[in-house]
């Protein structure tokens, strides 16, 4: 399913259309979604009006529940909002490219550092991790095509820390919608200063990128998402 509404719509709406915009996208993906963020905060709410009622303690319980209801309203919404993000992109070319874009904190990120004629790609995110390697594409070609990216950095990445990983639904690969959790559960192994002065080594390294002979559709664009939460 291709969604409607892209990262530059919402970037240009105010945000009260945003909330509708990414509500409609929700609305799209599962349409149990809105009932149970509302049914969940207005649940919320009751539970804490009766208790006060019964116990005398209204003033103080009502207000509480109205804030904690609508707070649990907010989290559900955020968490439905960032799963039909991901279910809209998954599957197109750069989704994975999208995800290390959006991530937060001290990331650069160069998007198809190298490809082939098949449009598999690998793009690289240097972080206080070290340097993550992520391919979109077959695994049985990926393979080489990690293999030569890494050898080619770990020349100028010296001891660095270097991982890599496949995104699609093939044997070894991880879903799109995981991969920012992968990325920011490994270890911080540098230094912010440590961290800019790999930036500096790989801007060395010129891409590798083979285009295809054939010119590429018109209107193909990278898919963008607003930025998922990081826990």
């Amino acid at each position: 399913m291709v969604d409607k509404y892209n990262a530059d719509d919402l970037a240009k709406a105010g945000r009260l259309k945003q909330i509708r915009m990414v509500a409609s996208l929700v609305n799209q993906q599962n349409r149990k979604a809105l009932p149970i963020v509302f049914g969940s905060a207005v649940g919320i709410i009751a539970v804490f009006v009766l208790v006060g009622l019964l116990t005398g303690f209204a003033a103080y319980l009502i207000p509480l529940g109205v804030l904690l209801g609508l707070l649990a309203g907010m989290i559900l919404f955020g968490r439905f909002a960032q799963s039909a993000q991901y279910s809209a992109i998954e599957g197109q070319p750069g989704a994975a490219a999208a995800v290390l874009q959006s991530m937060r904190g001290n990331w650069t990120v160069t998007p198809a550092v190298t490809a082939n004629r098949n449009m598999d790609v690998v793009h690289r995110a240097v972080g206080r991790p070290g340097v993550i390697l992520v391919g979109e594409g077959a695994p049985s070609r990926l393979a080489g095509l990690i293999a030569a990216e890494r050898k080619k950095t770990a020349r100028v990445a010296h001891d660095v820390p270097i991982f890599d990983f496949q995104v699609g639904d093939g044997e070894g690969q991880i879903p799109v919608r995981q991969l920012q959790r992968k990325i920011t559960r490994l270890p911080r192994n540098l230094r912010p200063a440590a961290v800019s002065d790999l930036n500096y080594r790989l801007k060395a390294l010129q891409p590798s990128l083979q285009m295809p002979k054939a010119p590429l559709p018109k209107g193909v664009r990278q898919p963008k998402m607003p930025r998922p939460r990081v826990r």
